[in-house]
């Protein structure tokens, strides 16, 4: 089945009491018990129909076989993490979402668990044997650097770890990590998954049956899970992916091509798909403060993946956790722009870009 198909259907049926061809919201809290202790439902932070379909949903998209959700893609990223021990050691990419970054660094570094952040675009680079996770965002944000999963993944398992790949930005659409060798995948639904900038969730795919059975517990255990509407929403996001991410793609790829040859663009990133652009503006952090502040159809933002375009300034927003130092080191420019871009008229995007691109110069 394609992923066009698999986004509607895949753990969709019918519901099975009324035949409605949408999940219903199964809004409640627990279940009544026929006899004592013995039922298929229990209590929702365990299990919720609604949560099972999208969780079912996000498996088939993403060629697993479990799909474990959470209240948020930090959520997420925090079960991972929970999996380990003091003293294990985790090799992470350099160029990493902030929230992830601060999370590794200044909540489970003090539990003895050791971070190593490195270029993992790098073909040459080396995983030391005994590492016990590679983390890896592909492509990478905010400079949109990629990886090759499959030599990664031969890389990590040689070495003794598991593979996770953030897949948040590249979507099932045109990339499927775990059929490239990833143990695991994690998404931020919030973004392209939902779609819509509505909702906030998170999930973590596999095709182990240990792992997952260790992400079922912790998300049980620590209850930081999504409630029905939420996954509602997320299921009704998923539906319309593909054509989503077709659109997000065409207009990114056009916007790419003009901005190029733009007499006010020092330099422009973008991995060759999906909706996801970074440049770094001619000029100083003012003139780029002045035009993220001019658009009109983009709006300055935090997040992404929404139908709408966004705007954003990495140093000062999304990544201003990660210490100067480090954004430098690593090239996120204190005038760096990214932008999700949506699926409106291209030309609306376009004359919106213009028009701050003369407010920029102040």
């Amino acid at each position: 089945m394609k992923i066009e198909t698999k986004v509607i259907h895949a753990g969709q049926e019918p519901d099975p009491q009324t035949g409605a061809v949408m999940t219903p919201v199964y809004q409640t809290s627990t279940y009544a018990q026929k006899h004592p202790g013995v039922a298929e439902w229990e209590y929702s932070r365990t299990h919720n129909p609604t949560r099972t379909a999208l969780q079912d949903g996000l498996a088939a998209a993403e060629s697993g076989t479990h799909g474990i959700c959470f209240a948020s893609g930090l959520a997420a990223v925090d079960t991972v993490i929970r999996t380990l021990d003091p003293g294990d050691s985790v090799i992470c990419g350099d160029d990493v979402y902030g929230g992830t970054y601060r999370l590794f660094t200044t909540v489970f570094a003090k539990y003895g668990i050791e971070f190593s952040f490195v270029d993992l675009s790098d073909p040459t680079i080396d995983i030391p044997t005994g590492t016990k996770l590679v983390w890896a965002e592909t492509p990478t944000n905010p400079l949109l650097k990629t990886t090759d999963i499959a030599r990664l993944a031969a890389k990590a398992h040689k070495a003794g770890a598991l593979l996770a790949v953030d897949n948040t930005f590249a979507t099932p659409v045109f990339q499927r990590p775990l059929e490239l060798g990833a143990d695991l995948v994690l998404h931020s639904t919030t973004k392209y998954i939902g779609g819509h900038s509505d909702v906030v969730g998170g999930a973590l795919i596999t095709a182990n049956d240990e792992l997952a059975a260790q992400f079922t517990t912790l998300q049980n255990s620590v209850g930081a899970v999504p409630g029905p509407w939420d996954c509602f929403l997320t299921l009704r996001g998923l539906k319309t992916l593909a054509v989503r991410m077709q659109r997000h793609d065409e207009n990114a790829k056009a916007l790419v091509e003009w901005m190029q040859g733009h007499p006010e663009v020092a330099r422009v990133l973008y991995p060759g798909f999906g909706g996801m652009v970074s440049f770094v503006l001619q000029g100083d952090i003012d003139s780029a403060v002045r035009f993220v502040k001019a658009t009109k159809v983009f709006t300055l933002a935090e997040s992404l993946g929404g139908v709408e375009s966004l705007i954003e300034l990495p140093a000062i927003m999304t990544h201003a956790s990660v210490p100067p130092e480090v954004r430098a080191s690593i090239g996120i420019d204190d005038g760096l722009i990214r932008l999700s871009v949506g699926i409106e008229h291209i030309d609306d995007l376009r004359a919106d870009l213009e028009a701050a691109f003369s407010a920029a110069r102040g």
